[in-house]
């Protein structure tokens, strides 16, 4: 089957993947760029779970505040190497990130970092969990693993924090 220059372009603009990719994928689901999509989601989630065993000891930290300065977050995302933290991906994902914790106010990372006991009321309790404030079809792990394909290490949330006037 021979799939169009264009059909290509179209899927790696949708989802950011190379060229090979896309075009593999959009091989193996018959030209559908739907199923592609679901193709390349599946391989960037397998990409992510390979590399969640890796050390991810640097980063960057960002802040954020919004506008009008009664709100602000900082968080601290870690990945393999400081050559992955500088690629413009890495510091728009923390960027991302840290705008998601000042809009969401998540209470923790993920279900595993609160404490024992702690009943969740919601998805949004756990940053990871959450429905991305961009784009609400995504989860913020997913944008994380979609960053890992691209990226090529891991990555992984240490810690943030949420500041809002005249709260404790």
């Amino acid at each position: 089957m021979k799939i169009p220059a264009d059909r290509v372009k179209e899927l790696k603009g949708q989802s950011g993947a190379g060229i090979m990719e896309c075009r593999n994928a959009l091989l193996e689901a018959e030209g559908v760029i739907e199923k592609a999509i679901e193709i390349l989601k599946e391989k960037n989630l397998f990409k992510a779970t390979k590399k969640s065993k890796r050390s991810a000891s640097e980063g960057l930290i960002e802040a954020y505040i919004h506008t009008g300065g009664r709100i602000g977050a900082m968080i601290e995302v870690n990945c393999e190497t400081d050559f992955a933290a500088r690629t413009d991906e890495f510091k728009e994902l923390t960027h991302c990130l840290a705008m998601q914790v000042a809009a969401m106010s998540p209470q923790f990372i993920s279900p595993e970092e609160a404490p024992e006991g702690t009943v969740l009321e919601s998805e949004a309790d756990c940053l990871l969990l959450q429905p991305y404030i961009k784009d609400p079809n995504l989860t913020i792990q997913d944008i994380i693993n979609e960053t890992i394909a691209k990226v090529g290490e891991n990555i992984k949330v240490s810690r943030f924090a949420r500041f809002e006037l005249g709260e404790q």
